[in-house]
Parts: structure tokens; sequence; C-alpha cells
């Protein structure tokens, strides 16, 4: 079964004691971190190797059991692969960049999400997300043995938490009992339903959709379906009134049915008749085995706020989305890339907390905005009166004949990183005739470099890129030092960078921050104008 190949197999961090449950008074730390799954995990890797202590308690003491989140993009993999781990999860993943959407027996249209060259990463991977989480904890364990001071207690559940203004007091259960730690901050990673958020009573508002999908992994080694992404909408085999087929690593496939609001949950979730829905499918000639499976239903809800004094949330317990689109898990680790450089510079006291009031300012924009795209998907796949689904599927009908009707066919908007147009932590966008793709605000795009890629110069601290005009080797604004990557374009082979970088101009300076988002961008270098947007990006102008 699906839990004998996964969950146990990565019981990664299981329960041993800690100094704490033995000190004489309660330990306070600089971070705690609250959930062990992909986004607490992340957070942990992401503050520990910037030399911030963190200790992150999870109540179990490994993955859990299931697939769940399967896909992940470009931008997860980006910054994956300045943490140390995106090569891996790249080799085990499965590739894909094209995705086919049917109606009954007929292909409507196809999509490329990647169709340009110059990137290090495709698209999207298909990866379980046990893989997922394994490869984050073993890069946790690669920089525990250089020296990050990154803990990890499994079987550590917080079970009471009392906020003040300077820091947080956390009770702990052990299989050895209770003790009690504090901590500078703390961030929650421990899902939807979030023990945090309930304990410091917290809202969690939106919207619940009525109806139901039931997930099935299957393996099975066939022919018939590509590496792509394959939506029915009213498929000929009549197995839901959607269906949705992913592969995955190790001959896995993931296959989502929609089967209605009004359905027995125990009776869809028998073997049997999951095989029936399969069979239908596959045809019946096709051996697989079902290594897992699982009945949701579709959520749209987030916090009113991300902070709450010393408490930040991320992921899901901040957030919650639709599956379809995959902005659920990529979301989470954008939260993790946006809220891992604000804090480490914070702890370190480089910036003040204030700039902890941005990551509010940027993620609740961006969660608002997958909400929205997860909302139009799902009302798009399942309609809820005879009106809509006329007009659905009009769209399809017209869409398999022309293309300016393909762009209003929802089968799940994928996830792309959100642009920060209105952060209060942009500088000036003072390039004229700049690319709009690459404004103040947007995430960074890859090109082609050298023997390498643009992504992997810019690292992950601040930087600056200077394109065909001359810039200092080296910038220091304060105490926050400043790399510098300078390019001539005519030296490059490809024109990737110059289309992505320069547009119209002849010559440009971006000021990227730590998660290689843009804070301002200039014709030419000016210090003064590079060290001012410095530090607006970190809260100190």
């Amino acid at each position: 079964m699906f839990e004998d190949r996964y969950s146990l197999a990565f019981k990664l961090y299981p329960y041993k004691r800690s100094a704490d449950q033995d000190a004489d008074t309660v330990v306070r730390h600089p971070v705690v971190v609250i959930g062990g799954g992909p986004i607490g995990l992340a957070t942990a890797l992401d503050l520990g190797r910037q030399g911030v202590p963190v200790v992150l308690l999870d109540d179990h003491e490994g993955v859990g059991m299931g697939s769940r989140a399967i896909c992940f993009a470009k931008r997860t993999l980006d910054i994956a692969d300045r943490w140390g781990c995106g090569t891996a999860m790249l080799e085990k993943g499965v590739v894909w960049n094209v995705g086919r959407v049917f109606q009954d027996d007929r292909q409507v249209f196809e999509f490329n999400l990647q169709p340009e060259e110059g990137h290090a990463n495709p698209a999207f991977i298909n990866l379980q997300q046990p893989f997922f989480e394994k490869f984050i904890f073993e890069q946790i364990c690669e920089e525990q043995r250089k020296g990050a001071p990154i803990e990890i207690r499994g079987k550590n559940r917080v079970y009471h938490v009392a906020s003040f203004d300077d820091h947080v007091v956390l009770e702990v259960a052990t299989p050895e009992g209770p003790y009690t730690l504090e901590a500078e901050w703390v961030v929650g990673c421990d899902g939807a339903s979030s023990p945090l958020r309930g304990m410091l009573g917290l809202g969690f508002e939106g919207r619940v959709f009525e109806d139901s999908f039931l997930i099935a992994d299957i393996k099975m080694t066939s022919d018939d379906f590509p590496t792509e992404r394959w939506f029915w909408f009213e498929p000929y085999f009549k197995s839901g009134a959607s269906t949705l087929l992913h592969k995955q690593p190790d001959d896995i496939w993931r296959v989502d049915f929609q089967i209605g609001w009004d359905v027995d949950r125990a009776e869809e979730l028998k073997e049997e008749n999951i095989r029936r829905r399969l069979d239908v499918m596959l045809g019946g000639d096709v051996e697989y085995e079902i290594v897992w499976s699982s009945i949701y239903t579709f959520q749209c809800r987030r916090m009113e706020k991300f902070r709450h004094g010393r408490v930040l949330f991320a992921g899901d317990s901040a957030h919650q989305v639709s599956p379809f689109g995959a902005r659920g898990a990529n979301s989470g680790i954008q939260d993790v890339d946006n809220l891992g450089w604000k804090l480490g510079l914070v702890v370190r006291g480089i910036a003040p907390d204030q700039l902890l009031d941005t990551y509010d300012d940027e993620r609740i924009f961006a969660a608002d905005e997958n909400i929205l795209n997860s909302t139009r998907a799902t009302e798009f796949i399942t309609p809820k009166s005879k009106v809509s689904h006329t007009f659905r599927n009009a769209v399809l009908k017209l869409a398999e004949q022309h293309a300016f009707a393909r762009p209003m066919v929802n089968s799940g908007r994928l996830s792309v990183p959100c642009v920060y147009d209105a952060s209060p932590l942009n500088g000036p966008d003072d390039l004229p005739d700049g690319p709009e793709q690459t404004r103040v605000g947007s995430s960074c795009k890859d090109a082609p470099l050298g023997d390498g890629f643009l992504l992997q110069q810019l690292g992950d601290d601040f930087a600056v890129l200077a394109l065909n005009t001359e810039v200092p080797t080296s910038i220091q604004v304060g105490d926050i030092p400043v790399r510098t990557v300078a390019v001539a374009t005519s030296d490059e082979t490809s024109g990737a960078l110059p289309e992505r970088y320069l547009g119209a101009a002849k010559s440009a300076v971006y000021l990227i921050r730590p998660d290689q988002h843009v804070a301002g961008r200039w014709s030419t270098f000016d210090e003064t104008a590079v060290h001012a947007a410095t530090l607006k990006a970190c809260g100190r102008d």
C-alpha cells in the first residue's frame, strides 16, 4: 500500500529527548516553526542557511501518507535551486510542459506552458509531496553538517500558545511528557486546519464549493498516455463530470474524478467502486494497482492577516485554494521565499520588525490573486446552473475551432509567480522602454549566462545586475552586502537575456532582492539611487 511505500520509508525525524526538556529554566529560541510539512521544512531550511537558529516542532516524525500535492512549478524549482535541492527534485520528477484539454472524446486544444528556451528549469514537474519533503529534509541535513543551526523535533505537539509583545510561550506535548519553551518569533506552517490558528482564536474565511473529487493514485505501465496534463470535460468514459490525468515518478499516475456533491464517500472509496471508474476510463485489459485514494472538496479561504504580532502564518495555514492550477504548495513555497529573507534580516538586527508587515502586504495580495484564479477555475469546471453549464460548453465548442476562445477555457489556470506591483518595498522603475516582464515587483526571469544561467549567479542576497554599463565590483549599503553581476550582452550567445532585461533599452541596472524580485531598475548605475532603493527594500528608508 501507499503508506508502506512512502510514509514508513520516510520516517525522517523520530522522537528523541531535547535539551530543553531537561533545562532548569525555560529556554528561548530566536525562531520556532510549527509544522513539518513542505512549508515548515522549507522555512527551517531558508532561515538556517542564513545562520538564523531555528527549531521546528512537528507532531509527526516524517512525511504524511498520500502523494497529495504533485505539481511543482518552475518558480518553486528556481527557489529550490537556491536552497540546494532543486537538482534532486528535477532528477526525480516527471518533467512536463504540454497540456491537453478534451470534451467528450474530442481534443479541444493543447497548450505549451514554456515554449521559449533559455531556462534552467521546465514549466512544471510532477513529484509526489513525500519526495518533495524528503529532498528538503535531506538538504537540511546537509546544511546541518555545514553548521546551520537547524533542529527538528518529531512527536513534539504544541497544545497551548501565549503571545506577548516581545516573545511567544509554547506548551509542547511529547511521548515523555510536556515541557515549555519560548520563541522570539513563531511561524505557523501547520496546515489548513491549523491548530495554532485555532489556539489564537483567529478566523479563516472563504468559500466551500459544493462538489466532490475522487483522487486515485495508481501504479501502471502504459504507453497510451504521454507525459502531459490531460483534462476531460464530460469525458466519453462517463467516470465523472470531469477527469484529470497526470503522470508521477515510479509509474504512478494521478487520476481525479469529479463525482458530485451528494455522494456516499465511504461507498465511493471502496476499491471495487474506484476500479469501476478506472476500468471504464483505462480499458478492462489495463493492469494497475491502487496505491492511494481520497475524496476532497474545493475550498478557497484565507486569514484576514498573516502576521499577528510575533506569530506569522505561511502556506495552507494562512490560505487555501482548490488544487486545480497547482497553487497550493507552490504559493506556500513563495510565502517562505518572501518571509525567509525578511525574518532573517529582522532576527539579525539588520532590519526593523516593521519589514515583516510587508510580508502581509505582498503575500495577501498573492493569496487574493490565487483565490480569484482558483475560484474562476472551480466555477468553470463545476457549473452550478443550467445557464452556466450551457455557457461553459459553448466556450469549449468554440475553442475547438477558434483560437480566440481558448484563453476562456479554464481547467485550472496554472501557478505563476505573483508580481508585487504595489509593494511598499518597490523602488524606482526608471528604465524607459524596459521589458514589462521584468518590471519592478516582478520575479526575475532566467536566461543563459556564460556556462550556466542568470538566476544561479544572482544567488540569495541582494544583487545588482548591470547590462552594458559599468558597476562597482562590490557594493556595501551600511551593513547590507550587495553582490554584482555585470554583463555585456554583445558577448552573449543567446538573445534571451537582452530580450528579458533590456527590451528596447541600450543598458540597464537592476536591484534584485534576496527572493529574486526586482526592487528597482535604471538605465545606468547611480550609487545614491541604488543605496536608497536597497534601504527601502529592507524597510529602512
